[in-house]
């Protein structure tokens, strides 16, 4: 069954994600995702500061929220952008038997047990992550259902060491670059 708005001949969806590559695993991906139509709402870069907004904030919340929601995780560097969001996310091995959780991780596993079945684990990361900033961002804005962020997101296995190095530096100058930024708006080309 397709949706009537889905037409196979105008709308050439693919898979971004890389072929055979098991999301589940254990490993660092550094993350974008972006606001829907790549609006600036998530705050200003002024002079290579970042000055991020209540909807800003609550993205920081979140992200910083993960690892308890997500017990096998930790979060790495990050940096909300004013239409866009980079992060890097280090999933570990599972954990072994008979090692306790404390109640509120247990909690914390059981929701999101619902994610885990139809995606893989970096998705279900990422989905979480969506959903939650979206509820909290709209009912600030007073706009329920109205999406936040655009479908999908972009993510990079992080291969090594010395990548991991490279994608941290990145994200602490992405503020200084904003004016030539890809996603700046003023330099959008559709690409993305």
């Amino acid at each position: 069954m397709t949706s009537k708005n889905y037409n196979p001949e105008i709308h050439h969806r693919r898979s971004i994600r890389l072929k055979y590559y098991d999301y589940n695993q254990a490993g660092a991906y550094f993350i974008t995702i972006c606001v829907q139509d790549k609006k600036c709402l998530l705050g200003k870069i002024n002079e290579g500061l970042n000055h991020i907004n209540q909807y800003g904030k609550i993205v920081e919340e979140i992200w910083n929220y993960l690892p308890i929601h997500f017990p096998r995780i930790e979060i790495d560097g990050a940096v909300i952008m004013p239409n866009h969001f980079h992060g890097i996310i280090v999933i570990n091995e599972y954990q072994k038997f008979g090692e306790s959780l404390n109640d509120g991780l247990e909690k914390g596993l059981e929701r999101s047990r619902q994610f885990y079945d139809k995606k893989t684990f970096l998705g279900s990361i990422i989905a979480y992550f969506k959903y939650e900033t979206t509820k909290l961002i709209n009912l600030q804005r007073n706009s329920p259902g109205v999406k936040f962020w655009q479908r999908n997101y972009y993510e990079h296995i992080v291969r090594n060491e010395d990548s991991l190095n490279i994608l941290r530096n990145y994200i602490i100058e992405n503020p200084l670059r904003w004016e030539i930024d890809v996603l700046h708006p003023d330099n959008l080309t559709g690409v993305w």
